[in-house]
């Protein structure tokens, strides 16, 4: 049984240390299970491999227009109508390299030096990292029960009197990583409409559409013309390492993030571009690799409470199971460090996503197979007892 009374002095263990770690080991032999990064076990869609492969055997792939082919954000719009019943002029939507490009194009199209942007805790560590490397003073709010997981109107106002700041922005993940909230219509429907009369900037993060499990998956674009959504390929369409990504803009924001895109990236990759392409049109062969997270996912609720990980948030969409790992520990990084040396298991450490609590929590992927899933829990049960 592994169990820590006190915080340990162990030197930060994050994520890309595990994962490294977790490299290391898998190269040395041992046999090593990771759920520790959000990255699908499946590989990219027939059509978007195929796709890829004619366009490398005619040799001509080159630069494309900074935001984008014209094919592609066609393409785009189509699936919009398809999915949402949206009409979106292509001319909106800016093709990036992977969704970490369209924050950097979004964070400095849209703020100044100072500015305050608010995002929640627990959340995705890079919105913190970036915004901070931009010199953005980032709010975090805490999202718990009582705010159902996600930011409020109620909650964006107290944070801001607390803090003594006029909210320039605010980045919203549905589903959310690491948490797997779904933001209800009505709950984003209630910050469009606090942002747009406050006149603060509102970024929607969608990478994870498609992948909803439960509640109301719903685009901003549905609810405002004045949403800067952001998407990927990576995780519903299984194209991690292909970073390719879009953005859907208000009218006024494509000039801006144009020229900054033309001197950043000068364009996203047109391989992947033609793959892309392909792939919006692979619904039904990802739609059973979705069926499989659907299966880890009931397994995962039903076994992790067993084994004494409850889950601390819902697990309505994305692929992760926030836990509580305090009946073992109070040290998330030295409880992931020593999961990975003794049982080859390896997952995220909470503090990359909260820095104040996130000492008692664990993310962990199940965005791999059932069977590597199933293995996982069973090595970590006995571990455990």
């Amino acid at each position: 049984m592994f169990s820590v009374s006190k915080r340990s002095e162990v030197e930060p263990f994050h994520a890309m240390d595990v994962l490294a770690e977790a490299t290391k080991r898998r190269a040395a032999g041992h046999p090593v299970i990771s759920m520790a990064v959000g990255q699908p076990s499946h590989p990219a869609p027939q059509g978007a491999l195929e796709a890829a492969r004619a366009a490398l055997a005619q040799g001509k792939i080159g630069y494309t227009d900074a935001l984008g082919t014209a094919r592609l954000k066609h393409a785009l719009a189509w699936h919009y109508r398809d999915r949402h019943g949206l009409e979106i002029d292509p001319a909106r939507i800016a093709i990036t390299t992977g969704s970490s490009a369209g924050f950097n194009l979004a964070f400095l199209s849209l703020f100044d030096a100072g500015d305050a942007v608010a995002i929640a805790r627990p959340g995705y560590p890079a919105y913190r990292n970036i915004l901070g490397a931009l010199g953005l003073k980032v709010i975090e709010v805490a999202v718990t029960a009582e705010t159902h997981f996600t930011l409020t109107p109620e909650s964006l106002e107290a944070a801001q009197r607390e803090n003594g700041v006029k909210l320039k922005g605010i980045l919203l993940a549905s589903p959310a990583n690491p948490t797997g909230t779904v933001t209800g219509r009505a709950a984003l429907q209630a910050l469009a409409d606090y942002c747009a009369a406050n006149s603060i900037a509102f970024i929607s993060d969608e990478i994870y559409h498609g992948l909803t499990f439960a509640g109301e998956e719903t685009s901003a674009l549905e609810l405002t013309d004045e949403a800067i959504v952001i998407n990927s390929f990576s995780k519903y369409y299984c194209m991690t390492g292909w970073r390719i990504g879009w953005m859907v803009l208000p009218e006024r924001l494509v000039r801006p993030i144009e020229r900054v895109a033309q001197s950043l990236y000068i364009s996203p990759p047109e391989l992947s571009q033609i793959a892309a392409t392909a792939a919006l049109g692979a619904a039904a062969e990802l739609d059973v690799y979705k069926a499989s997270y659907a299966a880890n996912r009931d397994f995962l609720l039903r076994r992790l409470p067993e084994i004494g990980l409850p889950v601390a948030s819902p697990m309505d969409g994305a692929f992760y199971a926030y836990v509580d790992v305090t009946r073992f520990s109070n040290d998330s990084m030295a409880f992931a460090k020593r999961m990975l040396a003794e049982i080859n298991v390896a997952a995220t450490p909470g503090l990359d996503f909260d820095p104040l609590e996130g000492n008692r929590t664990m993310r962990m992927s199940y965005a791999g197979s059932e069977s590597e899933i199933a293995e996982a829990i069973e090595r970590m049960a006995g571990w455990l007892k």
